[in-house]
C-alpha cells in the first residue's frame, strides 16, 4: 500500500499514493473515498435542513462505514498478490476482493438514495450539496460495481447479480437528485 492511511493524509498525499507505481490504494480506496465524500455532503445537506434529524444520523454512519473501506480494499488486494505470489489457495484472499467493494456499494446506494430524499425535501439553499453527494455515490457505486465483476472468476455469481442492482439503484437515485424540485 501507499505510504499513507487515506484518512489520515492530505489530498495531495492520497492522490500521490493512487498515482505511484504501487497496487494499491487504488480503485476501491478511491470508491470508498468517494461515497464517503457523497455520505459527508449528505450529512451537510441534512445538517442544515430543520426536520432532518433521521437523515443526519444516517448519513453520519454511512460516512463511519464507507471511509475505512478504502484501505480495506487495499489491504483484501495486496493480500490476495501474496497468495498467489506464494502459490496458494486464492479463494478466500479472491472472496475478500470482492466483498470489500461489495460493501462499498451497498454503502453507496444507501448515501444515493439519502441524498435524492435530502435533494427533494431537505433545505433548497444545499440542494447542489444533495444533488453532488448522490452523484458521487453513484459514481462510488459504479467503480465497486465493476472491481467486483473484475475480481470474480468467470461464470455467474450472485454478488455480481448484487453489485449491479445496487449499481443500478444508485444511479436512479442520482437522476432522482437531478430532476427538477417540486414546487
Amino acid at each position: 500500500m501507499g505510504s499513507s492511511e487515506p484518512l489520515q493524509t492530505s489530498v495531495a498525499g492520497f492522490l500521490d499514493d493512487v498515482s505511484a507505481a504501487t497496487p494499491a490504494p487504488g480503485a476501491g480506496a478511491v470508491a470508498a473515498l468517494v461515497v464517503a465524500l457523497g455520505a459527508a455532503l449528505a450529512e451537510m445537506a441534512a445538517r442544515l435542513s430543520p426536520g432532518e434529524e433521521d437523515a443526519l444520523a444516517a448519513a453520519q454512519v454511512l460516512r463511519a462505514r464507507a471511509a475505512p473501506l478504502g484501505r480495506a480494499d487495499a489491504e483484501a488486494y495486496e493480500e490476495f498478490l501474496a497468495v498467489r505470489r506464494r502459490g496458494d489457495d486464492d479463494r478466500a484472499a479472491r472472496d475478500r476482493t470482492v466483498a470489500v467493494p461489495l460493501e462499498i456499494a451497498e454503502c453507496a446506494s444507501e448515501a444515493a438514495a439519502l441524498a435524492a430524499r435530502l435533494a427533494v425535501r431537505g433545505n433548497p439553499s444545499l440542494r447542489g450539496e444533495a444533488m453532488a453527494a448522490a452523484l458521487a455515490a453513484s459514481a462510488g457505486a459504479a467503480i465497486a460495481c465493476t472491481l467486483v465483476s473484475i475480481n470474480l472468476p468467470d461464470g455467474p455469481d450472485e454478488r455480481l447479480d448484487r453489485a449491479r442492482a445496487l449499481a443500478a439503484a444508485a444511479a436512479e437515485h442520482a437522476a432522482v437528485a437531478q430532476s427538477p424540485r417540486p414546487a
